[in-house]
């Protein structure tokens, strides 16, 4: 059992839900973000998401845009960020994450990328620009050295394909909660929670499923998980709170815990 199941389980035991915070590697600075990382997980965050930055970001909407770019102006690279995540696991037990597109993972070499990912203690990989139908190779690299694979449902996927990126994957299901790109919302639109009832008879029992993509108040997590799903991935409202703070790191990392202790107080199911 990988360790990101094992927190889902025993969140489960618990009858909380994950709350999965995702914050962009090297923004604004690479040496910022043991100190983000500290905040959130101080906050209560239970699997951290460490973003890899990349010039072309489809899935992400302007917020996250920026922190890429952020995070590329500061000459942060995709090594940079895996040795982040090592210093992370050095100092606190949980598991992270790394998302990126498929493009540096091309670049550098599967087998290279993943090696890489294991050795710096890289618990699970997301890329949500490779189909499960194009991504053989990537499972056998992942699978090799024991790195969670991710795979990513929306709305548009059809009951027909939902079997094949529930099998593909592992330590959850993540599921976006609407079309088009991340960003906050001010609500959980209706659609949301009937796609999240949709999806868990496929997942029930073999996955967790997790929803992202507008997440950013207590209420849409309470709702969230109310309609079922076992966990939340919240970015954006904390990517904002650094930006907004760039130039008050102190008052940055004390946003960023209150907001994340907000946020997981709502998983309590």
């Amino acid at each position: 059992m990988s360790r990101i199941t094992q927190v889902f389980e025993k969140l489960k035991a618990q009858k909380e839900g994950a709350l999965i915070g995702y914050v962009m590697g090297g923004d604004p600075q690479p040496e910022k973000t043991m100190q983000i990382a500290d905040a959130l997980i101080k906050g209560g965050v239970d699997l951290l998401e460490l973003g890899i930055p990349f010039s072309d970001p489809i899935a992400d909407g302007p917020t996250i845009q920026a922190a890429s770019t952020r995070a590329l102006n500061a000459q942060t690279t995709p090594t940079k960020v895996l040795e982040i995540v090592k210093a992370i696991k050095q100092k606190h037990p949980l598991p992270v994450v790394a998302m990126t597109y498929f493009n540096p993972v091309f670049k550098m070499g599967l087998q290279k990328f993943f090696e890489a990912a294991k050795t710096n203690q890289v618990d699970g990989v997301i890329i949500p620009d490779l189909p499960v139908e194009e991504s053989a190779e990537l499972q056998q690299a992942a699978s090799a050295v024991g790195v969670d694979k991710i795979f990513l449902a929306a709305p548009s996927t059809t009951n027909q394909r939902l079997p094949k990126i529930v099998q593909a994957s592992s330590g959850f299901l993540y599921l976006v909660s609407h079309f088009g790109v991340t960003g906050t919302k001010s609500s959980v639109a209706d659609s949301t929670i009937s796609l999240v009832k949709r999806v868990l008879p496929f997942t029930a029992g073999r996955i967790p499923l997790a929803v992202g993509f507008g997440v950013s108040k207590p209420e849409h997590v309470q709702a969230i998980l109310e309609a079922g799903a076992d966990g939340v991935i919240v970015g954006s409202v904390f990517v904002n709170l650094i930006s907004e703070n760039q130039g008050n790191p102190e008052k940055m990392y004390a946003a960023l815990e209150e907001t994340a202790r907000n946020l997981k107080q709502a998983t309590h199911k």
